[in-house]
């Protein structure tokens, strides 16, 4: 999820809008309708989900949908197209792409670490791990703020690029922040099911992270921090080559 989940986004914007502009400006707004179906699929279903690992994983088809629809967005080219708003919208997909490899990949590591105890990834047999787990516990917390969009986290800065560059060039595109309170809700309900409340059934006697377990989390949530609080290292690298790439597709 991680890493693989990225590939196709990673072919459309490094093959398919460099070596392919004509193909991509024919197909832009099925992309971006794509995009907003993806986007808003994937918040619904992760919604439903009472299984950890399976709202994980429904969420990615929600991220994964805002970096289609910015994609699609930047092949929106006519006489009265702003470049600024397309490669802004190109900026955003990548550092979608690469926020959403810290916090998903978080994520999945702590509902691993939920499995390795329990064996069991049921949201509604869980409860009262803030005061059980407190480490377990602020790194659900910041993976989860991460993954909804917060401020001050890396899929901030992501979603608001792909939205200021795409709404620029797409306005219609705006149903998808839908997507985003879709997911507030998601990662609230999913916070207040493990953490709080009573003490649930598969909570008695769950320990909290080991030393491997909290280095190798936090390793992955450090820079979604940095980069939500100081992004312009990130950017200074996207956006040159998200300008090249978004003047290569209007041509």
């Amino acid at each position: 999820a991680a890493v693989l989940l990225k590939l196709g986004t990673y072919g459309l914007v490094r093959i398919a809008m460099p070596m392919f502009p004509d193909a991509l400006r024919s197909w832009a707004v099925a992309l971006v309708v794509l995009g907003v179906v993806s986007a808003l699929w994937g918040a619904l279903a992760a919604l439903a989900q009472t299984d950890l690992k399976r709202m994980v994983a429904y969420s990615s088809v929600n991220h994964m949908g805002y970096v289609v629809l910015a994609v699609g967005a930047a092949g929106l080219v006519s006489a009265g197209s702003d470049d600024a708003a397309r490669a802004t919208a190109v900026s955003g997909a990548v550092t979608q792409m690469v926020s959403h490899g810290l916090l998903t990949g978080a994520l999945f590591l702590l509902a691993g670490v939920v499995w390795r105890r329990t064996r069991d990834y049921d949201l509604d047999a869980y409860g009262g791990l803030a005061g059980l787990a407190p480490r377990f516990s602020a790194l659900v917390v910041v993976a989860a703020l991460g993954s909804l969009g917060l401020p001050g986290l890396s899929g901030f800065v992501a979603e608001l690029q792909i939205f200021a560059g795409g709404l620029a060039t797409a306005p219609w595109a705006a149903i998808a922040l839908l997507g985003i309170l879709l997911m507030t809700a998601t990662m609230l309900r999913a916070v207040q099911r493990l953490l709080t409340g009573d003490v649930g059934r598969l909570s008695v006697g769950f320990a909290d992270v080991t030393p491997r377990e909290w280095v190798s989390v936090g390793l992955l949530l450090a820079p979604a921090v940095w980069w939500g609080l100081a992004p312009r290292p990130l950017l200074d690298v996207l956006e040159p080559a998200a300008s090249v790439v978004a003047d290569l597709v209007a041509r």
